[in-house]
């Protein structure tokens, strides 16, 4: 009997798989598709990056030059800082070279004694004076010898003080020394800052184009205090009475800044900063402001915002970076920021921070 052929156009039914085998066969299929899908992914360029609109930009710009803002005071407050380290490196020094002077003095006193006591000879007291022809002058030079011993050992401890002292000079000069070159690199941290913010800020303007960028800086006036009508210096005047001529002065100086350029770390007479203003104006009050924003705010008594009067320091933002000078009327002089020069604006444009009241 011829055995059964299976015909060749007709396969064998395959047994759906079960148990382990059905999950190592769909743990193949997973891996596969997966990197079926990162040899795809691989090979698909990445999405353009969205171009900002200009409205992102200007937020951009803003947010650069408030961190440029808070940059300034930083690098005010280190300058500072250096500037005292520097004054007082230059005093031990002068001390030190002071003391050393007094130390040279008393070695060569020093030296004049032992001089006089090598001349005298060596012998014993006793001998001196049984050899002697004259003992009471012998006496008289004894005595004189003695005298002389005590101004040397005197002479001796002055100079051992003095090594001492020089010595303890050096250490703080040498301390003071570190502290200002640490303040120095401070300096410079701050200043690198500043100028990568701002440089960053100019290169998104230059992104937009000339009527955006004028949209910006309408924008930006609204919000610190208006355009070139706001730079005359008659909206400067006091909107209620200052209370003390102290303050009427510093307003004065403030109204006759109003249209000065914005130059970050500038205290005056032709461009400032805006702690450099406020400390300019009551300066020419005869008061003296510290030179930062954050140390400002505690120079005087605190008063809150529904009390304000003309000649009030008045703050902004949580950080205390920004500061003006408060004339009434919910208005104030401040130097607003870069391009934007010494103004009048009003102070609820600005997060409200404290007030100080200086005299």
């Amino acid at each position: 009997m011829a055995a059964h052929r299976t015909p060749a156009h007709r396969k064998p039914r395959q047994r759906p798989l079960t148990g382990p085998a059905a999950r190592t066969a769909a743990t193949l299929a997973l891996a596969g598709a997966a990197t079926a899908g990162s040899v795809t992914g691989a090979g698909a360029a990445p999405p353009e990056p969205a171009t900002p609109s200009a409205a992102q930009v200007r937020a951009k710009v803003d947010r650069l030059y408030h961190d440029a803002e808070v940059a300034t005071e930083k690098y005010n407050g280190a300058k500072e800082k250096a500037a005292a380290a520097t004054r007082s490196v230059d005093a031990l020094t002068e001390e030190a070279a002071r003391r050393t002077g007094r130390l040279n003095t008393a070695r060569n006193a020093l030296g004049s004694l032992a001089t006089a006591q090598y001349r005298t000879g060596t012998l014993d007291p006793a001998v001196q004076l049984a050899l002697s022809s004259d003992p009471d002058s012998y006496l008289e030079r004894a005595a004189y010898l003695d005298r002389a011993g005590d101004r040397q050992r005197g002479v001796l401890n002055g100079i051992r003080r003095q090594v001492s002292r020089i010595a303890e000079v050096k250490k703080r000069a040498d301390r003071e020394t570190a502290t200002l070159a640490a303040r120095r690199a401070e300096l410079h941290e701050h200043r690198t800052a500043i100028r990568t913010r701002l440089a960053d800020a100019r290169k998104l303007l230059a992104t937009l184009t000339a009527d955006e960028r004028a949209a910006y800086e309408r924008h930006a006036d609204d919000r610190h205090g208006g355009g070139p009508a706001h730079a005359d210096r008659s909206t400067g005047r006091a909107v209620a009475a200052a209370p003390n001529g102290r303050a009427a002065q510093a307003i004065a100086f403030a109204r006759g800044a109003i249209g000065k350029p914005y130059v970050w770390g500038a205290t005056g007479p032709d461009a400032f900063d805006c702690s450099g203003l406020t400390q300019a104006a009551w300066r020419a009050a005869g008061v003296g402001l510290p030179r930062t924003t954050y140390t400002q705010i505690n120079a005087g008594q605190r008063v809150p915002r529904s009390q304000l009067a003309p000649g009030d320091l008045v703050f902004f933002y949580s950080g205390i970076s920004h500061v003006g000078l408060y004339i009434g009327g919910g208005q104030m002089i401040h130097a607003p920021r870069p391009g934007a020069p010494v103004r009048v604006a009003p102070i609820d444009q600005m997060p409200f921070a404290g007030a100080t009241r200086v005299a």
